[in-house]
């Protein structure tokens, strides 16, 4: 399982690197991180099944900073340990690309997502999702 998830990085990082890295607008890149998006994240604190990529994603990241909940392969980042950056997810994730089927594939768990934060100084705007399974 560890050599399938290096295998995973590697190909996230490959993608991100050679394919599509071009942001639309003009804010800058703030912050990266992969994660692996385990049956922990998939649930909220009251244990109600979340249905929607920026839930799970939020999830995810209030399980490693708040709760230090993490799976292998979950990575730090420099903007969603704070709550209130938690809470933009959602427009975030509007605001970004994921692609529908990566989509999928996240809110079924048992994936490793790349993920880039863009925005200016300290604010956030959007992220771009790349997910693995």
């Amino acid at each position: 399982m560890r050599i399938f998830k290096s295998i995973c990085f590697v190909s996230l990082f490959a993608a991100v690197l050679f394919g599509g890295t071009q942001q639309a607008h003009a804010d800058d890149l703030i912050g990266a991180y992969v994660a692996y998006i385990g049956p922990q994240d998939l649930t909220n604190s009251k244990g109600a099944r979340l249905r929607e990529p920026w839930q799970i994603l939020r999830q995810d990241r209030a399980n490693y900073h708040r709760y230090g909940i993490s799976q292998s392969g979950d990575e730090w980042d420099p903007f969603f340990g704070s709550i209130d950056n938690r809470a933009v997810m959602e427009k975030m994730v509007m605001n970004g690309k994921i692609d529908p089927r990566a989509a999928r594939n996240l809110v079924e768990g048992g994936a490793t997502v790349f993920v880039r934060i863009y925005g200016r100084g300290s604010l956030g705007t959007s992220v771009h999702v790349t997910v693995a399974k």
